[in-house]
């Protein structure tokens, strides 16, 4: 009998494998992921059935929002839930809305974050880069030099401003591949840091 996750069933159509038909290194992977977050995050098993862009997301994911950067872990997280509010991504929302709970210690910034952010009392330089990631969902086409400006003069560098841009741009990618493949998040984090 194969091992089906629990994960499987929140990703209608994707062709999922059962863990023990992974090759060696997803299933390394994903044992991790079950150490350190109790769970596989349903983003990660819908591209568990080619291990290329499963390493190519991941990969692409712990640079941005683990690698070096000007930005903290809860700015990058904090894009990440703004980008999805714009696009109304339920599986990122959930997700990332759990992690700026978690990361910031605040229940009601996360949930602020998630509906409307700027209702939450931030910083100039945190509402600047946010305005920044809002703009480039929304309107990508009316960045002008003048917004990159008013980052600078936020105080971001030009590599803040590009690692804005590039978790912005990413979550736009995941925020539409979670719409076409209908992806459901990870029960979870619905109570995660509440």
């Amino acid at each position: 009998m194969s091992h089906q996750p629990k994960y499987v069933h929140a990703l209608k159509g994707v062709p999922v494998p059962a863990r023990e038909e992974l090759d060696a290194g997803t299933q390394k992977y994903f044992a991790l992921c079950d150490e350190k977050l109790g769970m596989v995050p349903n983003v990660l098993a819908s591209y568990s059935f080619d291990a290329v862009k499963l390493r190519a997301f991941s990969d692409m994911y712990g640079d941005l929002m683990l690698g070096n950067s000007g930005l903290s872990k809860l700015e990058r997280e904090m894009i990440a839930v703004v980008v999805s509010s714009v696009n109304h991504c339920y599986y990122c929302l959930t997700a990332h809305g759990a992690a700026v709970r978690e990361l910031s210690g605040d229940p009601i910034l996360g949930e602020l974050m998630v509906m409307n952010y700027r209702a939450a009392e931030l910083p100039a330089n945190q509402r600047a880069m946010l305005d920044f990631a809002y703009k480039l969902t929304k309107t990508p086409n009316e960045i002008e030099e003048s917004d990159r400006q008013a980052l600078r003069d936020a105080g971001w560098t030009d590599r803040d401003i590009w690692d804005i841009s590039a978790t912005a741009a990413f979550f736009n990618m995941s925020n539409r591949m979670s719409a076409a493949i209908d992806m459901m998040p990870n029960e979870e984090y619905h109570a995660q840091a509440r």
